[in-house]
């Protein structure tokens, strides 16, 4: 699927950055074929070996994404809705790459669980997040397993069970969002941000988020022989660690290769 057979979404990749934008405003809702092209391009990035980043942001100032359509919970629809939804996520966990949502208003539902499951979040100050499932007598299962990981205990299960929206500065606070921008500079500012990220090399990028991925949880000293392994034998089996470290040394700039 070409950027032209999207409806939905657009996804491009520019100088290292991989753009995928919701794009059905005002409230960007993720209704089934929507996601079915995230997941194109999701794959699209997954087998691009030029992106040093994806971001994921929603098209409009409303919402990042208002959540997954209502009217594809029902009986009838909710199984295929559950294998394309949760295929975001595990095609999410599978990129090699950083992940970044730059949540751009309401962050809600489905529409927090893709900004939660990506590595770091940026907020402009209008945003909201919440998970209001509870209220509706259902539950989000993506949130259900990544949120207690990401804040404190008991103020995930009082986002869960309560169902209630914060604000972006007291997501910042609680650790979920990264950074809070103002709403009239975010466009700006999200760029300032990515900007670093997007001048280091792509394998030390993705070697770093392996090992971050692959310890997390494990004991310290199974995560360390982890970590060990991928320094040793993947890492600095690439050009651009040798660079790096002979870039130091010679007092130069590096000349990244990517590989």
């Amino acid at each position: 699927m070409t950027q032209a057979q999207f409806k939905f979404i657009t996804y491009g990749v520019a100088n290292g950055l991989a753009t995928l934008t919701i794009n059905r405003p005002p409230f960007n809702v993720l209704d089934i074929p929507t996601m079915e092209e995230v997941n194109v391009a999701l794959d699209q990035c997954l087998a691009a070996t030029d992106v040093k980043l994806l971001m994921i942001t929603g098209a409009g100032e409303k919402a990042f994404s208002a959540g997954v359509e209502v009217a594809d919970h029902t009986p009838d629809k909710v199984d295929r809705m559950i294998e394309v939804f949760h295929g975001i996520f595990r095609r999410l966990q599978e990129l090699p790459v950083p992940t970044l949502a730059a949540v751009n208003g309401a962050a809600l539902g489905g529409g927090m669980e893709v900004a939660i499951a990506c590595d770091m979040i940026v907020a402009a100050a209008n945003a909201k997040f919440g998970q209001p499932e509870i209220k509706l007598a259902v539950f989000p299962p993506i949130a259900a397993v990544l949120l207690p990981r990401l804040v404190p205990p008991a103020r995930a299960m009082e986002l869960l069970l309560g169902g209630e929206n914060i604000a972006a500065e007291e997501a910042r606070a609680i650790g979920l969002v990264n950074r809070v921008f103002a709403k009239e500079t975010f466009a700006a500012d999200v760029q300032a941000f990515v900007a670093p990220y997007l001048a280091l090399s792509r394998a030390a990028l993705v070697s770093t988020r392996k090992t971050i991925r692959a310890t997390t949880g494990k004991p310290f000293g199974q995560a360390l022989d982890v970590a060990e392994n991928i320094y040793l034998n993947e890492l600095m089996a690439t050009e651009d660690a040798k660079e790096g470290l002979a870039a130091f040394l010679e007092k130069r700039k590096p000349v990244w290769r990517d590989r």
